[in-house]
């Protein structure tokens, strides 16, 4: 592939592609497209680990706080406020945009009063938008769904056969499951040009009408499949990426959840088979064993 450098300059140069079921950050480098992070605030705040948002919306509440304290002392008229003190101004502040008002410190003059006034209103505002961001993190449906941590080749009903494991963790129902599969990997066009693709694996079952427990996803390696012929090593020279989506209906949310998987050459067991989880209880009962869910059998 041609990659053109900074300086103008042509390298012949191998890109490494960001994992496509990966945790969802960016793994490449970026030339020419700043980041909208603070453009974008709400999802800016919204896709933030949750002790990164916690520490954002402290640290947004002691720079409030900070930049009133200090007009307090600038502009004095508060009782019980030593002058030139940070920490009475500070914490008269804090009381203000609480509206606790402990009654201890109080605005004396015109100025101090407006500046409360000020920060009274800042306050329904910083109170309003830090409800909203912590009640669309918490509201927001997200799937608790697991894959295997491999993919294994073997041979189903005489034709290999591409298997991986999915689960739903939680207790409840996905309804009108559906799952995807496709083969990302490098190619090469009729004008040399080299561009990577998508190509999709067709699945046994690509739908369940309930998701409870398990779901073995399965596709075969026919003479229509793009994984006909391939090895380890050919996928590994290709750079392919078995990428994986999951999406239904959740029945306590009522939304559209999703989740994703992928698996590389090298996490592809040829030869294999996934290790039956799936028991009987004296009594008839079906078990599920999902500590053997990433096991596979090799031999």
């Amino acid at each position: 592939m041609t990659l053109w450098m900074a300086d103008g300059t042509e390298e012949q140069t191998r890109i490494n592609y960001p994992r496509m079921g990966g945790d969802g950050r960016p793994q490449a480098i970026y030339l020419g497209h700043g980041k909208d992070s603070w453009r974008d605030a709400y999802h800016f705040l919204l896709t933030m680990p949750l002790a990164a948002f916690f520490g954002v919306m402290a640290g947004g509440y002691v720079a409030v706080n900070t930049v009133f304290a200090l007009i307090y002392l600038l502009v004095g008229g508060v009782s019980g406020v030593k002058p030139g003190d940070f920490a009475d101004a500070f914490f008269f502040s804090a009381e203000t945009l609480s509206t606790v008002g402990f009654g201890q410190m109080a605005p004396q003059s015109f100025v101090a009063h407006l500046a409360v006034t000020l920060e009274s209103f800042c306050g329904l505002f910083n109170l309003a938008i830090a409800t909203g961001l912590l009640f669309a993190r918490i509201s927001r449906p997200t799937a608790r769904v697991v894959f295997s941590d491999r993919a294994v080749v073997t041979t189903y009903e005489g034709v290999p056969t591409l298997m991986f494991r999915a689960a739903n963790r939680r207790r409840n129902r996905i309804v009108e499951a559906e799952v995807t599969v496709n083969l990302a990997r490098d190619g090469v066009t009729r004008e040399g040009v080299s561009m990577r693709g998508f190509e999709n694996l067709a699945t046994v079952r690509s739908r369940s009408p309930v998701f409870i427990l398990t779901w073995q996803v399965m596709h075969r390696i026919d003479e229509t499949s793009p994984l006909f012929g391939q090895t380890t090593q050919s996928l590994q020279e290709s750079r392919s990426e078995i990428v994986v989506i999951l999406k239904g209906m959740d029945e306590t949310f009522a939304q559209t959840i999703h989740a994703r998987a992928s698996y590389t050459p090298e996490e592809i067991v040829w030869g294999a088979r996934l290790v039956d989880i799936f028991s009987r209880n004296p009594d008839g009962r079906p078990v599920i064993d999902y500590t053997r869910f990433h096991d596979i059998d090799e031999a």
